[in-house]
């Protein structure tokens, strides 16, 4: 059985939105899931938020699946950049969802696109990308297609782009189920 590791967003915890849907369906069927809460995450930083995930991603990367929603998807990408591909071979895949690519105007935020993606080490450190995204998302806005093209482009991502769903969760609503990433997941698994 394969290992999920699901990174939460800015001012979100393991527990909220879909992540207990999507960790419940993957342990239902045997898998080990990960839903760590990181530090701080009305302010978040990037190294603390970078070396939580580190801990829990541990081991095993042949099998394991990394899930990132929004800014985890972020820190998803600050992971594979430092992973030792070489030394500990790639992950499965990696899965990102409402997920940035670049800067989107929150300073708060800047420090975890600084410095620069290297996006060719990115992408040796895993065996396949998947994006899940929505032509809605407020986060994004207009510039939601050059988000999701940079992970087509640099990663060779498959990119699944859905009419609505906002950031998953759209604003002021409390998303309990996201099959369409279970869905994503599933596909890379071992």
């Amino acid at each position: 059985m394969g290992k999920i590791v699901i990174a939460h967003g800015y001012g979100m915890s393991g527990g909220d939105h879909w992540y207990p849907y999507l960790s419940g369906e993957l342990r239902a069927a045997g898998h080990e899931v990960r839903v760590p809460d990181f530090p701080d995450p009305e302010a978040p930083e990037a190294a603390s938020w970078l070396k939580a995930l580190g801990e829990e991603t541990e081991g095993r990367p042949a099998d394991t699946v990394l899930v990132g929603h929004s800014l985890g998807g972020v820190n998803l990408l600050r992971l594979l950049q430092e992973h030792d591909t070489e030394a500990e071979g790639p992950y499965a895949g990696a899965v990102f969802v409402a997920s940035m690519s670049g800067e989107v105007g929150y300073d708060a935020l800047a420090g975890f696109f600084e410095p620069e993606f290297d996006w060719a080490r990115i992408r040796a450190a895993a065996r396949a990308f998947r994006v899940l995204h929505a032509a809605d998302d407020p986060v994004t806005g207009a510039r939601t297609g050059e988000h999701v093209m940079r992970f087509v482009t640099e990663l060779g991502a498959t990119a699944t782009l859905t009419p609505s769903g906002g950031h998953f969760p759209s604003t002021g609503e409390t998303r309990r189920e996201l099959p369409e990433a279970l869905r994503l997941v599933t596909g890379l698994l071992p």
